[in-house]
């Protein structure tokens, strides 16, 4: 296999990159000067694609490459990639579901934590000196509080799970009531956010779920709700939540996305009810690893002629 071109978008993991190095014949997009020359070079020679969870392969990409033949996506999500296009041409897709659930469930739990109990404040707090001022300001209980999940998949029911072990009732939103589970249903997501304290967004980005976060669901949430995001920024209208946030018509936000990633709204870092993290939700050692590792597998699958082990396409 290694003369078969891979084309790697942007860096994602260094094992994964060096995994690749040793089984095909690797192309690195983004040290291109020029990306559509650089594809045009090599347009007969890539036969897969690598994609990430910001960067995938549109439509133009898809054209400009005529011998592909599989994007394989270093994340869960897919919402980079033109599905419609690829089974159009035949191409296959993968992703990396399952093995990143329990880190971005776990991560979606430590958000609500340090949302509510003022973690990242409190450690400001100590490390400016200000505690031998006095004492620091009373937080709020996360033990009880009722919990809005959006998407009750995977990681939804991950992040359920977890959340119930802390007495939380739970309710959610999906398109349709599922039969399996006992958790309160609500058929709109106004309804949802109005019905709980915690709004946690665990949802695909499709353009049904684009802004399914608005200022009429911010409004339900109130000033006494959180909002939680580990699906993906474009879920949330962000300037709606900015001025919500700014204005107090939203108690606090724990955010690991944003709608343009790496730009977040300079506004944001002047709020203590606010926690930011930088798209770190599968980002640990083990699930990394293990994400490269069926990345891997797809693509040797795909050119073995066998089973893809997580197709989407």
């Amino acid at each position: 296999m290694e003369s078969i071109g891979v084309l790697m978008i942007c860096p994602m993991n260094g094992y994964l990159e060096q995994e690749l190095e040793k089984r095909f014949s690797l192309l690195r997009l983004w040290t291109a000067p020029q990306k559509s020359g650089f594809l045009d070079t090599h347009k007969n020679s890539i036969r897969a694609v690598v994609g990430y969870a910001t960067a995938g392969a549109d439509a133009q990409m898809i054209e400009a490459l005529p011998k592909l033949e599989i994007v394989a996506s270093f994340s869960v999500g897919v919402d980079k990639i033109d599905l419609g296009k690829c089974k159009e041409k035949g191409i296959r897709v993968t992703n990396t579901p399952d093995v990143l659930t329990d880190d971005v469930a776990d991560l979606a739990i430590g958000l609500m934590l340090a949302v509510l109990r003022k973690l990242c404040e409190s450690d400001r707090y100590v490390r400016s000196g200000k505690w031998k001022r006095g004492e620091f300001r009373l937080s709020r209980k996360f033990t009880g509080k009722s919990v809005g999940i959006i998407g009750l998949g995977r990681i939804g029911m991950a992040i359920a799970k977890r959340a119930e072990a802390f007495s939380c009732p739970i309710s959610y939103y999906t398109r349709s009531q599922k039969s399996d589970v006992n958790y309160k249903y609500y058929p709109s997501v106004v309804e949802l956010a109005s019905n709980c304290q915690i709004l946690v967004v665990a949802c695909a980005l499709t353009e049904e779920t684009r802004h399914i976060i608005n200022r009429e669901v911010i409004d339900a949430l109130g000033p006494e709700g959180v909002l939680i995001n580990v699906g993906r920024g474009p879920h949330v209208d962000e300037p709606e939540l900015v001025s919500a946030l700014v204005e107090g018509r939203l108690g606090g936000a724990g955010l690991d996305v944003f709608e343009h990633e790496p730009e977040v709204p300079e506004k944001l870092f002047e709020l203590e009810n606010v926690v930011l993290l930088p798209h770190v939700g599968s980002g640990t050692v083990e699930t990394r690893q293990a994400m490269a590792d069926l990345v891997i597998g797809n693509l040797e699958a795909h050119f073995l002629n066998k089973p893809l082990l997580t197709p989407v396409v």
